[in-house]
């Protein structure tokens, strides 16, 4: 099921703002733009990241999910002097420290300096530790 949702800016091109299936749900990568604007909210890293947390944040509510159910993360930016402010921003809405993956590129759409997506899932059972080594 496709999901779209005006709390989150729309999306710059062909795809949706994210795909939910079965339960799990895909967001799209979120750049720190404003909802109702469609424009970079700042040209700090962390504002950037704060608000391309909390789009992040209103798609997964349309999904009925929330942060905490977020089970990997991939964050953008484009200058890797950038890394300790995004990173502390992270840190403030992710207490469940997903799995996550950086990814420094050269660019990104409307000149943003950072970005974020996730994929996220309802169900308990992905946060109980497994320990191979019983096997």
């Amino acid at each position: 099921m496709r999901i779209n949702t005006e709390n989150a800016p729309a999306a710059l091109g062909p795809y949706s703002q994210a795909i939910k299936k079965d339960n799990l749900c895909f967001v799209s990568m979120q750049l720190g733009l404003n909802p109702s604007t469609g424009e970079i909210v700042s040209r700090e890293a962390k504002e950037q990241t704060r608000q391309a947390i909390k789009n992040v944040e209103a798609i997964l509510k349309k999904c009925e999910l929330s942060l905490k159910d977020v089970v990997k993360a991939t964050l953008y930016i484009t200058d890797l002097n950038d890394f300790a402010a995004v990173n502390e921003v992270y840190a403030e809405y992710f207490a469940n420290k997903p799995a996550r993956s950086l990814v420094v590129q050269a660019a990104m759409p409307k000149d943003a300096k950072v970005a974020l997506d996730v994929i996220a899932t309802r169900g308990d059972d992905l946060t109980d530790e497994l320990d191979y080594r019983e096997r």
